[in-house]
């Protein structure tokens, strides 16, 4: 019968952390999935087993006080150290795997949301705004230590300074070794016996704070502008989230979008549809002169080049397209309507018919596009 101090390479006294790092070292080089052949697989069964009664208080002062026992046990074999092998190869069962770092107390501050309501005159030309936005900001009495100024955080006393603490949970595997954050530091690996009181050990406060953005011309209503690190500060003093501008648009009393083009409608009288003149209209860029050719139709469109909007990425202006509505007088006296009498007897303007429908510009322009 191999002695199992033998067998693992440690004294009789040696202390239960030199059994485990000694059958960590061997199983590593015995394991079947690294050394295959029949002799290893023979001295890592003889290896579990031995780590398997030494590592148990119990079964080792039997053992040591010659107590009846086997390499491969009375019923089949007792394959607790398998716990081990799956701790060393694969992680603890059920635990999370094995004890690794301690959390961080610093983590990434959220995103924010900020919503902005434009004119349709920003969208053209773009604008500067001063959002006021309610965030998390780093407490300026601790810095972001969570501490009391003078005072810092100490190492946990029940993990140690791991944030993990290890239990040894019997299965029919055998015993198994789990790991779990400690309940004590909440697994960071520290503590702090002396919170800052400005930020209740939190690293940050809650604050009103003005954040200056230029919103480019062309944005739309629902497009969302990031801001990289102008969010909220993490806990512990942890890097700033994003800040996203929401945009919303409001109607313009006379003009509308279409792309990058605007829209609006041209009253015209009957006679200034028929003789043609020139008039000016107040854009968004200040007034313009528009010329009205003799004989436009209702429905016509009159383009003014590069008074639209600026694409989003872009520099090429859109058109401002207007769109006739000619007139009809409704009320006329009695020269009027001889004079009007006498111009249809001398056009001899053909009687009303049907022709095919058209659903172009114009009726987009009657609708305003509110949208």
């Amino acid at each position: 019968m191999a002695d199992h101090y033998e067998v693992l390479g440690v004294s009789r006294d040696a202390t239960l952390d030199e059994i485990k790092k000694a059958y960590r070292r061997l199983a590593r080089e015995l394991h079947p999935d690294v050394n295959p052949g029949e002799e290893a697989s023979e001295r890592f069964k003889l290896v579990t087993h031995a780590y398997d009664v030494l590592s148990d208080t119990e079964q080792r002062a039997r053992y040591d006080m010659g107590g009846s026992d086997s390499p491969f046990g009375g019923g089949g074999g007792n394959f607790s150290g398998f716990g081990d092998i799956f701790e060393t190869f694969f992680g603890a069962a059920g635990g999370g795997g094995r004890a690794g770092r301690p959390r961080s107390r610093r983590e990434r501050g959220q995103d924010a949301l900020v919503r902005v309501t434009l004119e349709l005159k920003d969208v053209v030309f773009g604008a500067h705004r001063d959002l006021e936005v309610d965030t998390a900001v780093l407490c300026e009495t601790c810095t972001g230590s969570c501490c009391q100024p003078g005072t810092s955080p100490v190492t946990c006393e029940i993990c140690h300074g791991s944030g993990h603490v290890q239990r040894q949970v019997r299965s029919l595997l055998g015993n198994v070794v789990t790991s779990q954050p400690c309940n004590v530091c909440q697994g960071y690996g520290t503590t702090i016996p002396y919170p800052c009181a400005t930020c209740q050990g939190q690293g940050r406060v809650r604050a009103r704070r003005t954040v200056a953005i230029d919103i480019p011309a062309g944005v739309e209503t629902g497009l969302r502008l990031q801001l990289p690190g102008s969010g909220e500060v993490g806990p512990a003093g942890g890097p700033n989230g994003d800040l996203y501008i929401e945009v919303s648009v409001q109607p313009h009393e006379v003009f509308s979008r279409d792309g990058d083009d605007l829209l609006a409608t041209l009253e015209v009288s009957m006679p200034d549809a028929i003789l043609g003149t020139t008039t000016t209209i107040e854009s968004l860029d200040g007034p313009v002169d528009l010329e009205v050719r003799a004989g436009v139709q209702a429905g016509d469109v009159l383009t003014i080049k590069g008074r639209g909007i600026t694409p989003l990425r872009g520099t090429q202006r859109g058109d401002l397209r207007v769109g006739v509505h000619v007139v009809t007088p409704t009320r006329l006296d009695h020269k009027e309507r001889q004079l009007i009498e006498e111009f249809a007897r001398r056009t001899k303007a053909p009687a009303p018919r049907l022709s095919e429908f058209h659903q172009g510009l114009f009726a987009k322009l009657r609708d305003r596009f509110r949208g």
